[in-house]
């Protein structure tokens, strides 16, 4: 299933998405949230699907985030070798975390603001996984996948400057500009994705940037669950983003995001974004 939130800000309607058709929700589950996305949620909107009305004039209303906001946005960092290389360090051995706030989260096609002082805003295009049940201590990677509800697109941005030369040792200042995780358009449910080689591309401005697949992923998405459920409870709702491929522009062959740019990232299956960058 294809799982979406259409209207503005604040005022999102909970749709399943059925071929150029928008089914709404709202009659099943208030919204996208972690009651909609556990294993009892997600049967009952399979079951509701043949009876859904169709919203009205939704070609005409914002996408918004696939879900409402998550508790906790948990981020993998330098998860493919070349993207490593290209950032100046090694591979890791064990999965680099960080944390984004959940404010940070967008609609896939929202206007982003590049942080006042910023000079170095940057893309990362990532799969994204959503969590659907509670996981805490698992046994081992091959219990990850149950705990899944789905995958969605994540612009992982970031600002370089912030986040490397500001950083005091730790990421986030980097991660956490208001708009700076879009998600979506879509949330798709575990049964439909098989995540272990997805193309992920990205480009600004119409210009290939990253192209590279899941297959490359130095921790795939069974270990990074199975992992990060040994140091924190992972909640219904909460989004893993897995890490970006090679080609942003922290490698230096590429300028920074400037305002008037415009992003786009894809993940096959699970759609697209486009975003107009704006000074703030």
């Amino acid at each position: 299933m294809k799982l979406a939130r259409l209207g503005e800000i604040g005022h999102e309607v909970p749709v399943l998405v059925d071929g150029d058709r928008y089914l709404d929700l709202r009659g099943v589950v208030t919204d996208i949230d972690a009651h909609a996305l556990s294993v009892e949620g997600l049967r009952r909107i399979s079951e509701a699907a043949g009876s859904l009305p169709e919203l009205e004039d939704a070609a005409g209303r914002r996408i918004g985030a696939p879900l409402t906001r998550p508790g906790a946005v948990i981020c993998i960092g330098m998860n493919y070798a070349a993207h490593a290389a290209e950032s100046g360090s090694e591979p890791p051995t064990i999965p680099i975390m960080f944390l984004k706030a959940p404010n940070t989260v967008g609609g896939p096609d929202d206007e982003v603001a590049i942080p006042r002082r910023s000079e170095k805003t940057d893309w990362e295009v990532e799969l994204a996984v959503v969590i659907g049940e509670r996981a805490l201590y698992l046994d081992s990677p091959a219990d990850a996948r149950r705990h899944i509800a789905g995958y969605l697109v994540a612009n992982d941005l970031s600002e370089r400057e912030f986040q490397i030369e500001l950083s005091g040792g730790q990421w986030s200042k980097g991660k956490v500009s208001p708009g700076f995780s879009p998600l979506g358009p879509w949330l798709v449910t575990s049964d439909e994705i098989d995540p272990s080689d997805l193309r992920l591309r990205s480009w600004v401005n119409g210009e290939p940037r990253q192209d590279s697949s899941t297959a490359d992923l130095i921790f795939d998405v069974d270990h990074i669950v199975w992992h990060l459920s040994q140091f924190m409870a992972l909640d219904p709702g909460d989004v893993i983003m897995t890490g970006t491929p090679e080609g942003v522009a922290l490698s230096g062959r590429f300028p920074y995001l400037k305002a008037g740019d415009v992003v786009e990232i894809e993940i096959e299956g699970l759609g697209r974004q486009r975003q107009v960058f704006a000074q703030a």
